[in-house]
């Protein structure tokens, strides 16, 4: 049975933090290849699945010592269909991965959760197609297709879904649908170019309101992931209620673009403690890192917004 999943702590105030870029880390630093950017296929294996506990724990001792909660999301970016049949993956192995992902965590969290320190398990989505490209489904199109991974989560003991690196509107509503009809909170996460925008040229606050326009604000929080803070600090309205609907922040460590990223052979680490000032918003509950930050950058933003646990 699902722990939090009819009332998640974050809403309820504090502040909770989350790992960074599991997939960097992995491919840079251990020299683990992964195909097509899908951490899920380690599950396959306990040697993989330790390399994964391993991971994880690095974080959660981080959130052990500033006393605060977690959420751990599963290695499930890349476990929808389209990108589980590039892998091999039939429905039901796809299936299988999505939950032993949950299976893992529920292990990690119970080993490390307290009372003043809650630790949500999140299934993670991701988009259709590249997340550095815009979307090409409708609203509906794209609520048919993620409701086989969220409904899978559904059965499981995750908590919400999180659906991360959206860079189309009509896929974030096609997700916030399928997870409020299959009985999951989500939270929406969009990437951002250099300017401050969607691929598609929309900006963040048209994301945010019509996602909510066209849902009933399904969603319980939106977050921003996979951009640099200098890429959007500008773009947040302090005090607008749209800014007030994003609650978490999961930036990159490199200020450049993703084209950029894209074509580059190394891993640029950017500046860990720069980066942890940049994340002193008020709003935010949910902090971790996306591509190209580790364990160090996670712990410099705690460092930067979180007092030290006694």
């Amino acid at each position: 049975m699902a722990k939090y999943r009819n009332g998640l702590p974050q809403i309820k105030g504090g502040t909770f933090i989350t790992d960074g870029g599991m997939e960097t880390t992995m491919i840079f630093q251990e020299g683990i290849e992964l195909p097509h950017f899908a951490a899920f296929i380690l599950l396959t294996s306990e040697e993989g699945r330790q390399r994964m506990r391993n991971y994880y724990r690095r974080y959660l001792d981080i959130a052990r010592r500033h006393g605060t909660g977690f959420v751990l999301d599963t290695a499930t970016w890349r476990a929808n269909p389209d990108w589980g049949q590039k892998l091999g993956y039939t429905s039901e192995a796809l299936k299988a991965v999505n939950e032993e992902a949950v299976d893992l965590l529920v292990g990690l969290r119970s080993a490390y959760e307290r009372p003043e320190q809650p630790i949500v398990i999140s299934g993670a989505i991701g988009p259709r197609g590249d997340g550095y490209k815009a979307g090409f489904m409708d609203a509906a199109e794209a609520e048919d297709y993620h409701a086989f991974q969220i409904g899978t989560f559904a059965g499981t003991e995750a908590d919400m879904v999180s659906a991360f690196t959206l860079t189309n509107i009509d896929e974030a509503i096609g997700v916030a649908r399928a997870a409020q009809s299959l009985g999951m909170p989500s939270a929406i996460s969009f990437t951002l170019e250099t300017d401050g925008r969607l691929v598609t040229g929309r900006s963040i606050q048209d994301a945010i309101e019509t996602t909510d326009a066209a849902t009933g604000g399904a969603p319980a929080y939106y977050m921003i992931n996979c951009a640099h803070p200098t890429h959007f600090e500008t773009a947040l309205d302090p005090g607008s209620a749209w800014v007030k609907r994003i609650s978490g922040i999961r930036a990159n460590a490199s200020t450049m673009s993703h084209e950029q990223l894209d074509n580059s052979e190394t891993l640029d680490a950017g500046d860990p403690e720069d980066l942890g000032r940049r994340y002193r918003m008020p709003e935010l509950r949910v902090l971790g890192g996306c591509c190209g930050t580790d364990h160090r950058h996670v712990a410099a933003i705690c460092e930067a917004c979180l007092p030290q646990a006694a």
